[in-house]
Parts: structure tokens; sequence; C-alpha cells
């Protein structure tokens, strides 16, 4: 299972058979949950006063355990009123950041383990990132990984089935949102919800304010700030490379102290097999040249970047005995 901020990812047998948003729909009255995932999302800035909608994960870590436990254990239902073969007591990989507490971990296998969890092993995921996209972690060779998500961005060189050094912050796809939002409401006086915000960064979003092939300029519909009236702007690519360059200048920032961190021999390693971009993070335009020209290493993006964690889990689950870095 990958336990994002933003997306849950569950894979059984190699099979994704569970894809869905990380959010709740909750009765505030009764305190009951009406809604998880896909149904919950359609609910999103649409609620009234006696509806409301949770995100339980906040930056790569639970923020409501409650709500998360509820949420995963309707999502491991969800599983099994499809596939009759998911049994209720499994034996679950879950990722977790490298920069993760001790708390937090805790709080991360309490509710697996709540939710009919009979073996829970914990991965982070830059290791599983490595995994999925088929990098032998055992070797004595430096890979660096960089996974961005929606709560961190996970930098990490692996070498001999262990992170060697990295460097995890709370900058990513949510924060990409955010930087819309307000570049909406600075430069096009106009106020706009998150899901928006996420459907410009999708079709729009760029990390270049010059692209090869560049997107068609998108029709934004949000409300005047002066007036409070419904009204249509177009947002360009550029414009979105501008509102995200402060929060990409921090992930490139992270990624060289990473690499400052990074013993010679690897550093060596690197410099031959480049850097590996992972997350649903990696899918924004012109991130991978704008990486390269600042590391000046060779960057590659991974195959469907936004499974590769979930995949990694996956793998990992198959073969628990040789990976004695899997955490209990």
């Amino acid at each position: 299972m990958d336990l994002g901020t933003a997306n849950t990812i569950i894979i059984h047998n190699d099979k994704v058979v569970l894809e869905e948003p990380s959010i709740v729909a909750k009765d505030i009255k009764t305190d009951k949950v009406i809604a998880i995932g896909q149904d919950a999302l359609m609910m999103e800035g649409k609620t009234h006063s006696k509806i409301e909608t949770i995100r339980p994960l906040k930056d790569g870590v639970i923020a409501d355990f409650t709500a998360a436990e509820e949420m995963i254990r309707g999502m491991i239902k969800k599983i099994q009123n499809k596939k009759s073969w998911v049994k209720p007591s499994l034996k679950m990989v879950i990722c977790i950041p490298s920069g993760i507490t001790e708390v937090e971990k805790r709080a991360v296998k309490d509710s697996a383990e709540h939710c009919g969890g009979k073996e829970v092993y914990l991965l982070h995921e830059p290791m599983a990132a490595a995994i999925g996209i088929g990098i032998d972690v055992s070797k004595p060779t430096g890979n660096m990984v960089i996974d961005i998500g929606g709560g961190t961005s996970e930098i990490a060189v692996i070498s001999l089935g262990g992170i060697v050094c990295d460097k995890s912050i709370r900058v990513a796809g949510d924060d990409f949102n955010g930087d819309i939002e307000e570049y909406m409401r600075r430069q096009h006086n106009m106020k706009i919800g998150i899901r928006t915000a996420e459907r410009i960064k999708i079709e729009v979003g760029s990390a270049l304010t010059e692209l090869e092939n560049p997107p068609e300029d998108l029709k934004v519909h949000g409300s005047d700030l002066m007036t409070g009236i419904p009204r249509e702007t177009t947002v360009s690519y550029s414009e979105v490379a501008i509102a995200l360059d402060k929060s990409i200048s921090k992930i490139e920032a992270a990624v060289l102290s990473a690499l400052e961190l990074t013993p010679p021999e690897l550093s060596a390693d690197i410099y031959k097999t480049g850097i590996y971009l992972t997350g649903g993070g990696a899918l924004l335009r012109g991130l991978d040249r704008r990486i390269q020209a600042k590391t000046k290493l060779p960057v590659h993006v991974a195959d469907d970047p936004l499974r590769a964690v979930a995949r990694g889990t996956g793998i990992a689950l198959k073969n628990i005995d040789k990976f004695p870095f899997l955490l209990r």
C-alpha cells in the first residue's frame, strides 16, 4: 500500500487493485463516514454545513488518526467487494517518508493493524520507488532517487540495500496547488478552489517558462475577488511556471544538499547513472530538464512515475525475506 497524501494505491499480486484519492467525507453531527476516495473527492469544496471532507494525511504522515483508520478500512472493504480472494487478515507493506518520526511511524502501523493487518511492514518511499523502477538496490552502486509526492519530496542516495543519505522536505504537489491558487488571486484577481488548481497543474503545469511542445492555454473559472461574481480567464503554461518557481527552487536546493552529503565513491556512480525522478511531481513538464540544468547530471523520468512507489511495495511484499531493510 502506497498511503499517500494525495492518493492511496493498493497493489495485490502485482496488480493495482485500488487507486483512489486519500480523502474522507463525514457527517459532522453523527461523525459517520459517508464517502471515501473518489466519491469523497467529488464532494470536496461543494459541501454544506452538515458534511465535511477530511484529508487524513498531511505532509506524508497521518494528521487525523481516526479518519486515516476509517479510510484504510474503507479502501480494503472496496477491494474485498471487488475481489473475493483478498482476505481480512493481511500481510501489508506500507510506504513512509524517510524523514518520519518514531511517533508518526507508530501511528501508521497502528492504523494498519486496527484495519486487519496481521503482519505490517514499513518501507521508506525512496527505497520503494527505486525497487519499483527496476533498480537493484542490493548492489554496491550509488543511485539517487527523487520521489515528489503530494505532501513531501524525498531525495535519497541508495546503495547496498540501504539509504546512505537522504533529504526529506515538505514541499510537493500540494504546495504546487497552493502556489497556483495564490498566483490566481494575485495576478488574475480570481479565487479558485483546490480542485481547479490541481486541474491547472495537470493540464498546463510546467517547471520552465519555455517548452518545445507547449500545452494550449486553459480556460479557468472562478469568482472575482472584487465582486464575487463567477467569471472566466485564460492561463498559460509559462504563468504556471512562474507561480511554481519558488517551490521548485526549494526542491532543487534539497537535491544539491543531498549531493553534498553523498560519499565521493557514490557520487562517481551517480555521475554515470544520473538521477531518477518518480512520484506524481515527476509528470510536471520540464522538471527533469530544470533539475538537469541545475545539477549538470542526467535526469531520467520513470515509466508510470505515479505508481513507482506502489510497484516497489508490491515487489517488497512478495520478497520479504530478500529485503532485510523492511521495518517491523
